[in-house]
């Protein structure tokens, strides 16, 4: 009986200590800083072929920014390709797009072409009308069931203007909020972040040759803040967690950053799941049920940023963050101070550099004092506790396994 119930508490331990609820706990222990050359280079070549796509491939921009015509009629029972054929017959130009949008009754036909004379334009009229005799609303078959309209190049050109000038606002805000509520170098970790999404979501547009619409980037900029978001909180998290770090040699800025990823990881994987789930039947409804253009468009840019922004902000703004820390002096004094205490490599510093700097004695112990803050010896700074809360955090042996993140005893 007795082995019985050692056999059933070893099984429950190791159930309390599986992966996925330490993740969820923010016990994961998960070195996102650790390996952070792995998210560069793998970043690099996702990134190479994204520049090498928009380079070689182009973007396929619709008729709102580089002008043209636009056709419609009620689509009916009427095919694509033979619209196609009919409206290229009667005016010598290629249609760049012909689809049908809408559901049930309001299904409308729409094509798409470079800009086309008044005479183009009638000759494609009346094929079309002569062809498939299109009805208007009331039933009635009549050449106004064919509509047209025209987008100048000028006004595709100040489109974009004002979308490349929209951007390089929202960067700028970006950068400011970020330095003035954290710091320059939160900051510029931010923007880089922000850089490999727009980068990404570009190149795949222009590999798998989406076309890009007003809609792709009220998209965009909608998915950046959403990226941006989830960096804030993980940024956050590590001014908290660094928060008089250089006071205690315990820990490098590197491992209490990681922490501080640890313990937001799961936050970001929820709301990613929670943003991508509403988006996926967005895209369901614009697709399927009711075709409309412009929520697909919206939809497909919003899942691919979600996902590319959870990302980036979980595997790349704080160890970018880390490595421009890791070369300034202040830490890098740090980390060899730690290093001298552990008398150990760790990240940012060698055992050796430590040594060579003078902080190791000839007895091989260290020349500098192994700080302790008041919060314990493991480093890290709860907010917000009192000593009994302190005590229970710590463990016997004054370290807490990477990853751990403190909470407070509820009291009622």
């Amino acid at each position: 009986m007795t082995t019985q119930v050692r056999v059933d508490n070893e099984t429950n331990a190791e159930s309390n200590n599986s992966f996925f609820r330490r993740l969820y706990t923010g016990e994961g222990g998960i070195d996102f800083v650790g390996r952070r050359k792995l998210w560069y280079i793998i970043t690099l070549v996702v990134l190479a072929v994204c520049v090498l796509g928009i380079i070689f491939r182009g973007f396929t921009l619709g008729i709102d920014f580089q002008g043209g015509t636009k056709m419609t009629m009620p689509a009916a029972d009427l095919d694509t390709a033979a619209v196609s054929q009919t409206f290229e017959e009667a005016t010598g130009v290629m249609p760049e797009g012909v689809q049908i949008v809408g559901a049930q009754d309001s299904r409308i036909l729409e094509i798409a072409s470079e800009h086309l004379s008044d005479d183009q334009i009638m000759a494609a009229r009346e094929a079309l009308y002569t062809e498939f005799q299109p009805k208007d609303a009331a039933g009635e078959v009549t050449p106004d069931a064919v509509g047209d309209s025209t987008v100048s190049e000028s006004w595709g050109s100040t489109i974009t203007n004002r979308m490349v000038i929209a951007f390089g606002v929202f960067l700028l805000l970006i950068f400011v909020y970020i330095a003035v509520r954290f710091e320059r170098d939160m900051s510029i970790a931010a923007i880089a972040a922000l850089g490999v999404d727009g980068i990404f979501i570009a190149g795949c547009y222009a590999l798998f040759g989406m076309e890009v619409t007003p809609a792709v980037v009220i998209g965009l900029l909608t998915v950046l803040s959403f990226s941006l978001y989830d960096t804030v909180v993980v940024f956050d998290k590590v001014e908290e967690n660094t928060e008089g770090f250089e006071h205690t040699t315990r820990k490098t800025y590197g491992e209490l950053a990681n922490l501080a990823v640890n313990q937001t990881v799961m936050r970001s994987i929820s709301t990613t799941v929670i943003s991508a789930l509403p988006i996926i039947a967005l895209m369901i409804v614009a697709v399927w049920l009711m075709g409309v253009g412009t929520l697909k468009d919206l939809a497909v840019v919003q899942l691919i940023g979600v996902i590319e922004g959870t990302f980036s902000s979980v595997f790349l703004a704080t160890p970018l963050l880390v490595s421009m820390k890791n070369r300034q002096k202040k830490f890098k004094k740090h980390n060899l101070e730690v290093a001298a205490v552990r008398q150990t490599d760790v990240d940012g510093a060698t055992y050796e550099e430590a040594v060579e700097a003078g902080l190791v004695n000839e007895d091989g112990t260290a020349a500098v004092d192994e700080h302790e803050e008041i919060v314990g010896a493991n480093g890290l700074r709860p907010t917000g506790v009192n000593s009994e809360d302190a005590e229970r955090f710590n463990t016997d042996d004054g370290e807490t396994p990477l990853g751990a993140s403190w909470r407070p005893t509820r009291r009622y």
